[in-house]
């Protein structure tokens, strides 16, 4: 696996190596050994998959305050995503900064998010599946959210979404209380 800086501290793109022959190809997703030297949380509490039936669906932008705050690895197993993470550590010299990556089926790329991070995604393609570890439980309690176009980020998005869930839709604008 080749572990690929992206600008946001602490979160990288994870490019798995494939072996091919003739019956198609293998490939490693996650070592523990390899997340730990590259200081990402090796810890997997939970796996989800998320299936979304159109394109241009948006899930997001959610994270969730300490002490449940989760690491993600995220991988789109089906169609493609438009993955996007924003930086909410306050220490952090990307605070308040995004970074956006497509993930596919094709090109077989991941995502680590650190603790700290708001994660959300658009579906590039019809019949899109993601694949989460994630490095604690989920939390109801603690589970937050902002606004997929809140202007505070500006986010780039590819596409207009087309669905979107009201609770995603619905989020405040960003203030450092919700922290």
């Amino acid at each position: 696996m080749r572990f690929i800086e992206t600008p946001l501290t602490n979160a990288f793109i994870i490019d798995p190596q494939l072996f091919e022959d003739s019956r198609g190809f293998f490939t490693r997703t996650f070592s523990q050994a390899e997340m730990i030297e590259h200081g990402c949380n090796p810890i997997v509490h939970e796996c989800n998959v998320s299936f979304n039936h159109r394109a241009g669906t948006l899930r997001g932008m959610h994270f969730q305050v300490e002490p449940y705050a989760q690491s993600k690895l995220v991988r789109c197993t089906a169609g493609a995503i438009w993955d996007c993470i924003i930086d909410l550590r306050p220490p952090s010299a990307t605070f308040k900064q995004w970074y956006g990556a497509e993930l596919s089926a094709r090109n077989h790329k991941l995502l680590y998010i650190p603790e700290g991070f708001a994660h959300g995604f658009i579906t590039l393609a019809d019949h899109t599946e993601v694949f989460y570890q994630m490095g604690n439980i989920y939390h109801p309690a603690s589970s937050r959210g902002l606004r997929w176009n809140d202007p505070t980020f500006a986010i780039e998005w590819p596409m207009q979404p087309t669905v979107i869930h009201d609770r995603d839709a619905g989020y405040a604008d960003f203030t450092h209380e919700k922290m």
